[in-house]
């Protein structure tokens, strides 16, 4: 089991709450992703404060300063545009930070089943690439993406695949999930 996120990232910040909500209550909310585990979230802020785009939250548990409490997860269909744009830089983000964890992914992948490779499920990636991808790291793990890049020339970029991929895995319904959890 995953551990619990201590901080979000702001993707976005309504100080009057959605314009189309049918409640009518114009209560401030902010749309944010979990740092650890790439969770969508719906956060209220405390009374009087303002988020910025980006800004780091503590969401944890004890005392937060800047969030009065959490909602809850934040359904996709209602993520703002704003939010849509700022969560692909931060997916961007994230790879870069992580992309130890992401080649690791590379060089440990298996079947799902007897038809389908978790490879494969990373976009552009097909039978033909998995197979030289498991084949090559037999030989020896890879090292980062470029060693990736390098030692498969017609692969396509192992860094922007993870990176559609969490994002498809964060606003559709995939059956499989690789980086995000359900």
């Amino acid at each position: 089991m995953k551990k619990k996120e201590e901080y979000a990232i702001i993707l976005d910040y309504l100080p009057y709450g959605y314009p189309l909500d049918d409640r009518g209550k114009m209560m401030p909310v902010a749309q944010a992703i979990g740092e650890e585990n790439l969770t969508l979230l719906q956060l209220i802020p405390r009374k009087g404060v303002s988020l910025q785009l980006n800004e780091k939250v503590y969401i944890g548990d004890g005392k937060r300063d800047k969030i009065y409490y959490i909602v809850g997860r934040l359904d996709p269909e209602k993520l703002t545009e704003n939010s849509k744009i700022q969560l692909e830089e931060f997916i961007k983000e994230i790879v870069d930070q992580r992309e130890s964890q992401f080649v690791e992914f590379f060089n440990n992948a298996t079947a799902i089943n007897t038809r389908v490779h978790q490879l494969e499920l990373l976009p552009g990636y097909g039978k033909k690439h998995m197979k030289e991808i498991i084949k090559v790291r037999d030989e020896s793990k890879f090292e980062s993406f470029d060693d990736i890049k390098k030692r498969i020339p017609n692969l396509p970029d192992p860094k922007v695949a993870i990176q559609k991929r969490i994002l498809e895995e964060l606003l559709g319904n995939e059956r499989h999930r690789l980086f995000v959890e359900a």
